[in-house]
């Protein structure tokens, strides 16, 4: 079987792969300034696997990923190529673009409201790795996810670890996950969030409470991916 198909194939497989995440809430920390502070969730949908380098690739033409496996999550990518990826399956789909990017800079706008495909809010996407869990894992690690100790120094095949119970893989381990969310603009100004830990992480790098950040267009690494969100809308 020909593992590169259409776009309009992919898609399909896409949307019925969604996961429906009920509305609930969330409580977020941030250890670097001590604080806490709790976000209502909307029910959302959710991809059970990070982007693969093929889909990407069906979709993109581009092969940006170090390791090369094509069922492996592709890697190497800024927030702004993770968005743009976004606007463009969402294009192919017919639907509304979540992200307004500049070709010339760094302004790039999010539309919360859009029916597009989009990355998860950091909110989003903890409370979608928890689960419905209350701690810093879903399960025990070395069952859910591909971290130092385990992945052989490389990414692995997205889906081959056991899903948390929401039927989420590798939420946890194999590649971190850029979210849509600003950092902190007041100190770190454009610079975006991303969740998880990935394959070169010791295991206390793999918790759902782990928060990183970076700029989000020149920032570029082997263990960092991410995962498809979408609003619920009429058209579902």
């Amino acid at each position: 079987m020909n593992q590169f198909v259409n776009s309009i194939s992919e898609i399909q497989v896409i949307d019925s792969q969604m996961v429906s995440i009920p509305g609930g809430e969330i409580t977020l920390r941030d250890d670097r300034i001590k604080r806490q502070w709790t976000v209502g969730i909307q029910p959302f949908l959710i991809s059970p696997y990070a982007v693969t380098q093929s889909l990407y690739f069906n979709i993109t033409g581009d092969s940006p990923a170090y390791f090369t496996n094509t069922n492996c999550p592709v890697e190497s990518i800024s927030w702004k190529d993770a968005a743009s990826f976004c606007n463009l399956l969402s294009e192919k789909a017919g639907l509304k673009i979540c992200y307004s990017i500049s070709d010339t800079d760094d302004n790039i706008t999010f539309n919360p409201t859009a029916n597009g495909y989009r990355l998860p809010t950091e909110a989003e996407w903890e409370y979608a790795c928890k689960a419905g869990t209350t701690g810093v894992r879903y399960g025990e690690i070395d069952a859910i996810a591909w971290y130092k100790e385990n992945s052989a120094g490389t990414t692995q095949e997205v889906g081959t670890k056991q899903p948390n119970a929401w039927g989420l893989y590798d939420m946890l381990g194999n590649v971190w996950e850029w979210c849509s969310d600003i950092y902190d603009e007041t100190v770190y100004g454009s610079y975006r969030i991303f969740r998880g830990g990935g394959w070169c992480d010791d295991e206390r790098g793999c918790m759902a409470t782990n928060r990183r950040r970076s700029h989000p267009t020149s920032f570029k690494i082997d263990d960092l991916g991410f995962r498809l969100a979408r609003n619920f809308s009429d058209d579902l």
